[in-house]
């Protein structure tokens, strides 16, 4: 019923006449810096989303093909139509990019369009971006092309309004909802902008956890849906619209829980589709965000957990999965919260100062299916795999059978923390589930951990693996008794890694915080049968004995 009130009402917005002006009714400044390295790329006729590159050039290099439905995978196609790589042309602030941003708006003003493009978190996405950049892109252009930005705008902001509340569980909403507020400011429409702002405690409400964590339990998504709430405050305080309460709360509330994803680098954590992210940037959200927040050590709803103790920092994930929907939108883009989820339950990372020790292999969310889900996989998170099936099942539109329950609990004493979870992933085809036990003494230099498969009843334990990926910084040695590792960070320390029960091996892994970088990963392979192994990260001196 719902989809077809929302198509009645685009219906009855199609049939009002839309005052479309030459120019916005108010200057917008969009407040995120761009990549000067990927604007140099966009000249070069490249465009790197997420870790994907692909062609993106003007007509007269037969640019139509990249524009179109065949042209990468939905989340990139994604990216390209949302325009947010205005930013990285407008960080060259040359004449060349500005002409190479206006050569493509115009192809792509021009070119059949791509289905995906109308969905509302894309089209909301455009808005803002147009909007932001008007000066970069539109104001000294000539009066043809301004108008046919206008009369696309105007029209794109019309479906949006009328769609609203947008169909996405998941931050493209958000998108939607704060590109309709940016037109209606921009056209001055009132009845639009009431509509959004009628529409946003309930968006924010349902976007975040009362812990101050995102519904997609990504760090990522969680910066970026800061990034949005500023944005919304910034433009209903230039509209002088008084913001909802709820808004200053969300944000006081989002801000610590951000920080609490961080490692001591300044980058994020790489859980659920997270690359690490600019510093820079991130200090810029938190900055804007007025929020002064300290990181707590847990998101209870979200489900994470942070241990810290002296120089040493442990992130931990302890939730389950976020809630799935399995119907599409325009495009084929993912409507559910879990559309960037990896099965990467009780995984954790690891760092030491600004050294990163223990990490996951990272994310490339816009890339085509098989490389994007081999990141996605259990494998490539430092946890447990069991008889090599993934603790949740990858899907494109997100996650199949998935952990339903995970249980946590935190103990801290004289300094020293304790933290044990458990998941129920392998219960339907195992009947077992995975326990992981850590514990971090007071002073940072040991941690330990015991991950123990258990059931209801008595069943065959399969074989299994623990994995411990290592930043690409580190240096993996195996020691001569095979019985433990020495693991060398970048500052000179040295940690060994000792198991009990499992066979200790040094393989080749991956790294995609960015470009992709080779690693090396310490595996504990235990036999099947056996239902428990111990280990231990102790710092060591150089000469090999413990601190």
């Amino acid at each position: 019923m719902s989809g077809i009130l929302r198509g009645a009402r685009r219906i009855l917005a199609n049939l009002k006449p839309i005052r479309v002006p030459d120019g916005p009714a108010r200057a917008f400044r969009d407040l995120w810096p761009g990549d000067a390295a990927r604007g140099v790329r966009l000249l070069r006729g490249e465009y790197e989303a997420m870790g994907t590159v692909r062609p993106l050039r003007p007509a007269e290099a037969d640019g139509a093909a990249d524009w179109g439905p065949g042209a990468g995978s939905p989340t990139w196609r994604a990216a390209v139509h949302g325009f947010a790589w205005l930013r990285d042309l407008r960080a060259l602030g040359t004449d060349a990019a500005r002409l190479r941003g206006r050569a493509l708006t115009a192809d792509w003003l021009a070119l059949p369009g791509d289905p995906l493009a109308e969905a509302p978190e894309v089209a909301g996405a455009r808005i803002s971006a147009w909007l932001g950049h008007w000066d970069f892109l539109a104001a000294t252009a000539d009066d043809g092309f301004r108008k046919a930005l206008m009369q696309r705008m105007a029209q794109d902001a019309r479906d949006v309004v009328a769609g609203l509340p947008a169909e996405a569980a998941h931050r493209g909403a958000l998108v939607a909802l704060k590109g309709g507020m940016a037109a209606a400011v921009a056209l001055e429409e009132e009845a639009w902008l009431a509509r959004c702002v009628r529409f946003l405690p309930q968006e924010i409400e349902r976007q975040f956890h009362a812990d101050g964590g995102h519904v997609e339990r990504s760090p990522c998504q969680l910066l970026a849906a800061l990034q949005d709430l500023v944005e919304i405050r910034n433009l209903l305080h230039g509209a002088g619209v008084e913001a909802p309460m709820v808004l200053a709360t969300v944000m006081d509330r989002a801000a610590p829980a951000l920080r609490l994803m961080r490692h001591a680098d300044g980058g994020l954590a790489m859980f659920n589709g997270t690359r690490e992210e600019q510093p820079a940037l991130i200090d810029l959200v938190l900055t804007q965000a007025q929020s002064r927040g300290r990181a707590p050590s847990a998101l209870p709803e979200t489900g994470f957990h942070r241990l810290a103790a002296s120089r040493t920092l442990v992130l931990v994930d302890c939730g389950a999965p976020p809630p799935a929907r399995r119907d599409a939108s325009a495009g084929g883009l993912p409507r559910g919260a879990d559309r960037f989820a990896h099965a990467g339950t009780l995984s954790f990372e690891m760092s030491v100062g600004k050294d990163r020790v223990i990490v996951n292999c990272g994310a490339a969310p816009a890339a085509e299916g098989e490389w994007r889900d081999a990141l996605r996989a259990t494998a490539a998170h430092s946890t447990m795999v069991l008889a090599d099936t993934n603790s949740s099942e990858l899907r494109p539109e997100g996650l199949g059978r998935r952990v339903e329950n995970v249980e946590a609990d935190r103990q801290e004493a004289n300094g020293a923390q304790w933290l044990e979870a458990t998941h129920d992933g392998w219960m339907r085809q195992f009947g077992l589930r995975h326990r992981r036990r850590l514990y971090l003494s007071e002073s940072g230099d040991d941690l330990r951990g015991e991950d123990v498969l258990e059931g209801d009843r008595e069943v065959q334990v399969p074989g299994f693996v623990l994995r411990f990926h290592l930043h690409p910084a580190v240096v993996a040695s195996l020691q001569q008794d095979e019985a433990g590792v020495l693991l060398r960070l970048p500052s000179g320390v040295g940690w060994r890694l000792r198991a009990k029960s499992a066979r200790v091996a040094v393989e080749e892994s991956i790294y995609l915080a960015a470009e992709p970088r080779r690693s090396q990963q310490v595996a504990l392979y235990a036999e099947a049968g056996a239902a428990s192994v111990q280990w231990a990260l102790s710092r060591v001196s150089m000469g090999g004995e413990a601190d």
